[in-house]
């Protein structure tokens, strides 16, 4: 897969990640699991805002190798939406689907 193949960040509504600033201006996100769901893990959570002045944000690597979306740790959807995730998780990956019959992640 080359990065013009890579999924755009279609949406983020993360409100308090310092890449979202009227839409995601990180070059790439990472997707992880690594606490059980389908976390953004660029995700920063501080006052001041980065990223890039004009870009339109890819996702660069998805370790959910669970989701239906992922071949070979890439992301094959056609784009993704980031939001709000719940408890502990501030950032998740919304285009996440569970691929039918996957085993369930250890959580560590």
């Amino acid at each position: 897969m080359t990065t013009t193949e890579m999924p755009a960040v279609n949406s983020c509504t993360v409100t308090g990640c310092s890449y979202n600033h009227d839409g995601c201006h990180a070059f790439a996100i990472t997707v992880n699991g690594a606490n059980g769901a389908a976390d953004c893990g660029t995700f920063i959570p501080l006052a001041r805002k980065g990223g890039l002045s004009k870009v339109v944000a890819q996702v660069g690597a998805c370790s959910r190798t669970d989701c239906v979306h992922n071949s070979d740790l890439e992301c094959t959807a056609s784009g993704v939406r980031v939001g709000p995730g719940q408890g502990d998780h501030a950032a998740n990956c919304l285009t996440y689907t569970r691929a039918t019959g996957a085993a369930s992640p250890t959580v560590s």
